[in-house]
Parts: structure tokens; C-alpha cells; sequence
């Protein structure tokens, strides 16, 4: 055998020695510990989030201090006891679920999801639940993307599996329509939610019972009604690909920038009537922070927790 082709047979064995290494050392190393809280609760008061770092639920209370809970989620909102936890399926590899959990973090019910977890809402009254996934895809900028939204009544079991299937003026939505950033009116019938068809983002207004979705407007992703019912905060899509947080009265059709002047890829969420959440990346490490601005145009953004998403408003 020539030196030449001895060098390389000890070249690729080495390569390969290394990368089984890696293999078991990524396989075997545990995971950072959580520390429970068995006694965490949805009572608040205080702010439920997803912490990036653990993948759990956790409580932050007024002081900052953060509470861990036993839920490991992708997506997550709560309301009136009520949790909505988009998280991987321990059966089903690459699998993701629906699991609705009590104040107590106690699994309720649990539905299977074709698609990856990117929207979730709950209602003020923790009767209504909302999900929206990926099912290709893996992002709203990508080319030939698709989602796919449902509704769950909780308290009638019934079960809306794609928005897809509803009516618009009567007919079937266009075929190249997708359906994601759900959000619930005070009635536990009346939905707002995100439509996009050939080059348009529309805002539409569902009717959960009668299964009807009527347009009401253009250049509106991911609404997020506000505790009086009065407005949506939304994010715009931009020319360059990237979204700006704005307000949207109902009543007026009257659209108000918000002070953010980042980029943000979220649903927001109300903290009250006078302020907005959102997670948004922090550019210079990739992490995920949670910030609030006020709801009217002014001021500056807050920084209110790092490395968590998914707020929602507890007690």
C-alpha cells in the first residue's frame, strides 16, 4: 500500500472516530436541570412565559423571580385557568400535540397535530382554544409555505380542524389560502385571524358556529384583540421581509405605529388595554427576549423578561 493511500484510509478513520464521539457525546449529555415548582399554580398574579432556555412554562411575578412549572411547550398561552401548550409528542417521533392543561398543569385533553406548533390563543374565558402549524414550511417568508389553523370549544368538545373548511360569502376559500394568528372576541364565537391568498394578508372575522369567515381588511398578520374589544395589535409586513408592530381600530379602520423599532415575528399579547407584548430576537446572540410597548404610539419599548416568549396575564 503507497504511503499516499495509507495517509488517507488513517484520514477518514479518524474523521469517523471523531463524529461517532460527537454522536454519543450529543446523545448522552443531559439536558440542563430544571428546578419544579410542584407548587406553581395559574393563580398569579403575574406573567406565564415560555423560558427559551428550559423549554418550560415558567411563572414571573411581580419581583422578576421566575417559578418553573412541569410543562415543556413550543408554543403556549393561558386565560382563566386554562392552558394551551403546543409541545412534542412522546409517541410519535418528530410529532408534535395539542395538550389543553388545568391551573395546575394537569393534562385536560390531548389532540395530535400534523404540523409544526408557530400560533396559539386562548379565550378571556379559557372556553375557546386556537393553534396554528406548519405543514410545510417553517416560516411565513418561505416560499410555498402552508398552515394550517383550528379551533377547539371546550365546552362543547367540538373540534374545527382547518379553517379551510369554512365559508367565505359562501363559497370555499381560494386553494391557495392559509389561515394562522387566531384570536377570540369576548362572545366565545366571533374570531379574528390572519388570511393570505396570492399577494394579500387580510384581516378576516369568523363566525365559529355558523363556520362563515367574512374579509374585513388588507396588510394584517397575526391579530391580537384587546381586552375591550376595541383593537387589534397586528405586525405589518415590511418590503424588505421584516414586520413592524401597528394597532388597528375596529371601528374606524384607523391604523397607529407602534414604537418598536425592531423587527417582530409574533402574535402580541395585551398585558391591559394601554400596553402590548411581544417576544422579539435579540440580534446580537439570537435569543428571544420579552418586551412591551405602549398601545397608543408612544414611549419607548420595556425590556420586561430575557430569554422567554409566549406571554400571557396572569390572575
Amino acid at each position: 500500500m503507497s504511503p499516499t493511500r495509507w495517509k488517507i484510509i488513517v484520514t477518514v478513520a479518524v474523521a469517523v472516530a471523531m463524529l461517532t464521539l460527537t454522536v454519543v457525546w450529543a446523545v448522552h449529555r443531559r439536558a440542563p436541570a430544571v428546578e419544579v415548582d410542584p407548587e406553581l399554580t395559574l393563580a398569579g398574579p403575574g406573567l406565564l412565559v415560555r423560558d427559551t432556555t428550559t423549554g418550560h412554562l415558567a411563572v414571573i411575578d411581580a419581583t422578576g423571580r421566575r417559578r418553573q412549572s412541569p410543562a415543556e411547550c413550543t408554543r403556549a398561552y393561558a386565560a382563566a385557568g386554562v392552558v394551551l401548550c403546543l409541545q412534542k409528542d412522546p409517541a410519535a417521533a418528530g410529532g408534535y400535540q395539542l395538550n389543553v392543561l388545568d391551573q395546575a398543569f394537569r393534562s385536560e385533553r390531548v389532540v395530535p397535530l400534523n404540523g409544526i406548533p408557530t400560533r396559539t390563543r386562548v379565550s378571556a374565558d379559557g372556553r375557546m382554544l386556537s393553534y396554528t402549524v406548519f405543514v410545510s414550511g417553517d416560516s411565513y417568508l418561505s416560499s410555498g409555505f402552508s398552515t394550517r389553523s383550528g379551533i377547539l370549544d371546550r365546552a362543547t368538545g367540538v373540534l374545527a380542524t382547518s379553517l379551510e373548511d369554512f365559508r367565505i360569502d359562501g363559497r370555499r376559500p381560494p386553494t391557495d389560502a392559509n389561515f394562522w394568528g387566531v384570536s377570540f372576541a369576548a362572545d366565545d364565537n366571533t374570531f379574528y385571524a390572519t388570511m393570505s391568498t396570492g399577494s394579500h394578508l387580510y384581516l378576516v372575522q369568523g363566525d365559529f358556529a355558523a363556520e362563515t369567515i367574512t374579509v374585513l381588511d388588507d396588510g394584517i398578520e397575526c391579530p391580537s384583540l384587546s381586552p375591550d374589544g376595541s383593537r387589534l395589535a397586528y405586525k405589518k409586513r415590511l418590503p424588505d421581509q421584516t414586520w413592524q408592530l401597528w394597532i388597528y381600530r375596529l371601528d374606524t379602520r384607523e391604523r397607529t405605529q407602534l414604537a418598536e423599532p425592531g423587527t417582530v415575528d409574533d402574535q402580541p399579547a395585551w398585558r391591559d388595554d394601554a400596553t402590548v407584548m411581544y417576544g422579539k430576537v435579540d440580534q446580537t446572540n439570537g435569543d428571544v427576549d420579552l418586551w412591551s410597548v405602549p398601545a397608543d404610539g408612544s414611549g419607548t419599548p420595556t425590556k420586561i423578561a430575557g430569554k422567554a416568549e409566549s406571554p400571557a396575564v396572569l390572575g
